[in-house]
């Protein structure tokens, strides 16, 4: 099919943003060029206040994608896409597709299942996301008479799109960086990655105050020559002065509770091109990766993280146990609690629940991990083998296809063939 031929495919997306769902826009994107079916054409869009400079015109990949930007729309394109949250939903095309982390509690807000039902299909990236959103449901309540009249639940298609992990990014190699050269950087670190979210201490969605405390907690007592580091990969939203003040304050807010006993937490703060995330990774301080997170959509990090083959001690809840294997896993067990006013907004509702690591458990495995480390870098070396074959961006290019094959008539240009006419 030529270019003149081929269904106009309209991309939304906050692409050029250094944030989750730029990262999973870039890679959505890198898939329907490989498909290599569509006259693509690209909208980006904001992402709070995260910088919107992920697009590189010196590569291939971002020369095309800025060649696409159009800043009008002249007509009805045959596919749209949006990525975004999905009370942002507009369908504008002959047919919409809403692709969305959905959400990281038991309860999906009413706003997301109006804006999922604006749309053909949804697409969302773990079982977790997709069972949530078919779960959740509100009455329908008449205004006059105040009687229920119906529900609010999904009713649009929805289908599992994991995200996939770029392995020509992700190698589960190290090249030679400064990162964590520094000599007050342990030779042995555990490895947050993620943002430092709304909440008080213990409630912020990815828990990582308690985190810290935990980690401070357990190996306070071993010799500081002997003590592991706790290296926070980890932001508000944006990497300003004043950003990396605050995380400074929170750390220092914990730790100064311990002392001189309080083992090193080393910040790792700003925005990191994904070569040197991998290598950040890959680096040969980092042991492990740890994350009490509350709640993931998908759980991006620690998908890239098990590339390198390394221990990863996470919560067992949420969208990361459809990639993280359980024989593989260092999986720490909890409970659902409700989510905190502190940390509520208009996605985490105060009515909904998430996941809390049991700490003591949580302690005894970070101890265990640091102690035995040999053992559980053996038990972990099939989660690289795993993302490899079945969680790849390749794969998600291959699945990606599938669906919109499925779910996606397009009419085919045919040209007409009139019959020959012999003269008399």
């Amino acid at each position: 099919m030529n270019k003149k031929t081929r269904p106009l495919l309209v991309l939304k997306s906050p692409c050029a943003t250094a944030s989750g769902y730029g990262s999973h826009s870039r890679d959505i994107l890198k898939s329907l060029y490989e498909l290599d079916k569509y006259d693509i054409k690209l909208i980006p869009t904001k992402w709070g206040d995260t910088p919107q400079n992920q697009l590189n015109p010196e590569t291939e990949f971002g020369k095309r994608a800025i060649g696409d930007i159009i800043t009008t729309l002249d007509k009805k394109p045959d596919i749209y896409i949006q990525i975004t949250v999905a009370n942002e939903f507009k369908p504008i095309g002959k047919f919409n597709c809403g692709i969305t982390a959905g959400v990281e509690t038991t309860l999906a807000p009413q706003e997301t299942l109006i804006g999922c039902n604006k749309m053909d299909l949804i697409l969302v990236p773990s079982k977790f996301t997709k069972d949530t959103l078919q779960q959740s449901a509100y009455n329908k309540i008449d205004k006059q008479t105040k009687k229920k009249v119906g529900e609010i639940r999904l009713e649009t298609p929805i289908e599992v799109l994991q995200e996939g992990t770029d392995l020509s990014i992700f190698t589960g190699k190290y090249s030679n960086t400064d990162i964590l050269d520094s000599p007050d950087v342990p030779s042995w670190n555990f490895l947050f990655t993620g943002h430092w979210l709304a909440g008080a201490l213990g409630e912020d969605r990815k828990d990582v105050g308690m985190l810290i405390q935990t980690f401070c907690t357990v190996f306070k007592d071993i010799p500081k020559k002997k003590q592991p580091g706790l290296v926070l990969k980890t932001s508000t939203a944006g990497f300003s002065i004043g950003n990396r003040e605050d995380i400074i304050k929170k750390i220092k807010n914990i730790t100064d509770k311990f002392g001189d006993k309080a083992p090193p937490v080393i910040l790792v703060f700003g925005d990191l091109p994904e070569t040197d995330v991998n290598n950040l990774y890959n680096h040969p301080k980092i042991k492990s990766m740890v994350m009490f997170t509350r709640g993931e959509g998908y759980g991006r990090p620690l998908a890239e993280f098990a590339t390198t083959g390394k221990p990863i001690i996470v919560s067992k809840w949420s969208g990361h146990t459809d990639f993280l294997p359980e024989e593989n896993t260092v999986y720490l067990p909890g409970t659902l609690t409700k989510v905190d006013p502190t940390a509520a907004n208009e996605f985490l509702l105060k009515e909904a629940s998430w996941f809390q690591v049991n700490y003591s458990v949580a302690a005894q495995q970070l101890y265990n991990v640091h102690k035995n480390y040999d053992e559980y870098l053996e038990k972990s070396k099939g989660l690289q083998k795993n993302i490899r074959i079945n969680f790849s961006l390749d794969k998600m290019t291959e699945q990606l296809g599938v669906i919109l094959d499925k779910n996606i008539k397009v009419p085919e240009h045919v040209s007409l063939v009139l019959p020959k006419i012999q003269k008399l």
